[in-house]
């Protein structure tokens, strides 16, 4: 089997924590780097987070780009509320034990693509900050890079962040709106497929029969993020977005994705970094990407679990 080569372009909170784990557990992809970006938290508590996941998953030879730490015209927008202080909940994480390379996520992220023409996947599960930057500097890219499968945005869903926007969107629209532009290879991954995806206590409880770090550190993490999603949005569970996304790198049938052009509001008030598709191709223009509209969210949770439980006993030592 062929792995598929992929880097996740994150702002490590908890779901971006489990997406990399996803990763490490899923013998169909081969996690090449991780790239950091703020949102969640700061970018420099991100690649802190970054290097403890890999640290936790012994996968310290997987190389670590810090890259921008603000969004290009936006102020910063961290979401402590969402995913604690330190961006993991309530979980600890290992001492990092690994630096992060010498390079900019940027620079890195432009190296790696041309260096191996239409084989590289990414998959950025943060604001888009780093893509946008690494169009501007190199356009070939846009040509070069494989796919990319976007969490973010909010088509018919309402938003997350305020009534009408997707958090990664809204934190930097502008990005956004230069990889969306871009001619990329895009499938988005909006909030109508990620919240029908709810982790439930009952799943967490089946991890916890595994005595792992690994299923430990989901359960500290996501009972902040449980805590979050009941008070305010009255979700039993915690909505796991940033998985969903990865798994489609390897398991695109989980969902059923439309072909539409699809656009982010920039221009301020109320509906700043809203999404929307031109469902009946109003302004003529041509899809721009693959948008996913339905999902089989059982089916994706137990891939994920499965995942989880696989990458817990292979690195717990037999008693």
């Amino acid at each position: 089997m062929t792995k598929k080569r992929i880097i996740i372009d994150t702002d490590p909170g908890i779901d971006d924590a489990l997406a990399i784990l996803l990763a490490l557990a899923s013998p169909e992809v081969e996690l090449e780097a991780l790239t950091i970006v703020s949102g969640n938290c700061t970018a420099q508590q991100g690649l802190k987070n970054a290097q403890g996941v890999l640290s936790l998953a012994n996968a310290t030879h997987i190389p670590i780009a810090l890259g921008v730490e603000r969004p290009l015209l936006q102020p910063l927008l961290i979401a402590p509320e969402t995913h604690g202080d330190s961006g993991m909940g309530y979980a600890t994480l290992p001492e990092p034990d690994v630096a992060p390379i010498d390079s900019h996520a940027v620079d890195f992220l432009i190296e790696r693509i041309m260096t191996a023409p239409g084989e590289i996947t990414l998959v950025p599960i943060g604001p888009l900050t780093n893509i946008a930057m690494a169009i501007r500097r190199e356009p070939r890219i846009v040509t070069a890079v494989k796919e990319v499968i976007i969490m973010g945005g909010a088509i018919r869903a309402g938003g997350n962040t305020t009534p009408l926007a997707e958090f990664n969107i809204f934190c930097d629209p502008h990005a956004a709106h230069i990889v969306f532009h871009s001619g990329m290879p895009l499938t988005l991954v909006p909030l109508d497929v990620t919240y029908q995806v709810v982790l439930t206590k009952e799943d967490v409880n089946r991890l916890l029969q595994i005595q792992s770090p690994i299923t430990q550190f989901v359960a500290d993490s996501t009972r902040f993020y449980m805590e979050f999603h009941d008070e305010y949005q009255s979700i039993e569970g915690c909505v796991i977005n940033d998985p969903l996304a990865l798994a489609l790198a390897f398991a695109p049938q989980l969902v059923d994705a439309e072909a539409h052009y699809v656009d982010v509001d920039i221009a301020g008030g109320v509906s700043m970094g809203k999404t929307f598709a031109d469902f009946y191709r109003m302004n003529k223009q041509e899809p721009n990407m693959q948008v996913a509209l339905g999902v089989r969210p059982r089916d994706f949770l137990e891939l994920f679990l499965e995942r989880i439980e696989s990458l817990a006993h292979s690195l717990t030592p037999a008693i």
